[in-house]
């Protein structure tokens, strides 16, 4: 292969029976699975770095392929053609001496500028007479500078001023962003920001807002922030802090009230279930009915019917304690007794039942 800086063969080839026939041609694209394609290496490239323009699924049967600076094929905007028969390469007006042009078609750009940035297109031609057509595109950057940030007042008082903070720099085509405490700044309402991001107002301020703002540049290659600038805000410590928003502040009384009323609801559970409880246990006692004599209160087994007639053996066991002096028993002597019993045991309608059974065990 000839070095781009030799001299062109005159001759070789008739550049502009070829370029006519190019113009008069109809595209024809590869089949998918060779369709050509051209890769930008690095796809973006700092300036003063070397970039490749990588040429894919060159046809086999290549015959010229020629590269031009744009997105149109204007001869005087070629860069340099490349003849597969004869290997030679062909300078273009647009030939900038740090390109070099390779058998496979790849463009290589040494020490790119800024100015290089953009489009290139890449004309091959086979032997068939088909031609092929396909654009690339070359990113080079600068490396951006630090940011300088200014506030229209360092100084503010909260609920009462704004702030106006920008971030200054002379660097094109970059993006900003803005860093809070070495955090990236979370938006709020109270904040707004220019259509490119490189103001940022906040208004009103208050007491959380004070600290150290940063803004940061940066590019697709390189990035840089600015130095802290510590915003002071003044505030009457007596007052509460409204750092939560009016929403906030809603639903977090929401979420106390429902929780109060779950505890609530669950205390009323608990107590309806223990007094019920305890009502029903109630009822089931006044509701016993009481025995007719004391053959049918033998005869029931249940816990309540055995209680009576402990209490009968009881009123006895109290009875035969004071042995009457007489043939007749005192009347009066058994009235402590059950006396005794109504006040600690018994309930008043089970002793007045129980009551003349009682008297009449004792007469017999």
């Amino acid at each position: 292969m000839e070095s781009p800086s030799t001299p062109a063969h005159r001759g070789c080839v008739p550049w502009q029976g070829l370029l006519l026939a190019a113009s008069l041609l109809t595209f024809w694209s590869l089949p998918t699975t060779a369709q050509l394609t051209i890769e930008s290496v690095p796809p973006n490239a700092a300036e003063g770095k070397d970039v490749l323009l990588r040429v894919h699924n060159v046809p086999g049967n290549l015959m010229v392929c020629i590269w031009y600076k744009g997105e149109k094929m204007d001869s005087d905007l070629r860069i340099a053609s490349y003849t597969a028969h004869t290997q030679a390469v062909t300078l273009g007006p647009a030939y900038s001496q740090r390109e070099t042009m390779y058998p496979n078609g790849s463009l290589l750009f040494q020490k790119v500028t800024l100015q290089d940035t953009g489009y290139y297109t890449l004309l091959a031609l086979d032997k068939d007479a088909e031609s092929i057509q396909v654009t690339g595109q070359l990113r080079v950057y600068q490396p951006v500078g630090k940011p300088a940030l200014r506030a229209s007042n360092a100084t503010v008082t909260e609920h009462k001023d704004a702030v106006v903070l920008t971030c200054l720099t002379n660097d094109k085509g970059i993006s900003f962003r803005w860093l809070f405490k070495n955090q990236i700044l979370p938006h709020k309402n109270r904040m707004k920001l220019s259509q490119d991001n490189s103001v940022l107002t906040i208004d009103p301020v208050r007491r959380e807002d004070a600290g150290g703002f940063q803004c940061e540049i940066f590019n697709p290659i390189s990035s840089s922030k600015s130095d802290p600038l510590e915003l002071d805000v003044q505030y009457d410590p007596t007052l509460p802090s409204p750092g939560l928003s009016d929403g906030a502040m809603a639903g977090i009384v929401v979420g106390v009230l429902a929780g109060v009323a779950l505890i609530a609801a669950l205390v009323y559970f608990l107590y309806i279930r223990k007094t019920g409880g305890a009502s029903d246990q109630h009822d089931l006692t006044e509701h016993k009915p009481p025995a007719s004599n004391n053959s049918q209160g033998h005869s029931d087994n249940s816990p309540n019917k055995i209680h009576e007639v402990t209490y009968s053996l009881l009123s006895f066991s109290g009875q035969e304690s004071k042995k009457p002096t007489s043939a007749s028993p005192s009347p009066t002597a058994t009235e402590p007794v059950y006396a005794e019993i109504k006040k600690e045991v018994m309930q008043p309608a089970q002793l007045t039942t129980l009551l003349p059974d009682s008297k009449v065990s004792s007469h017999h």
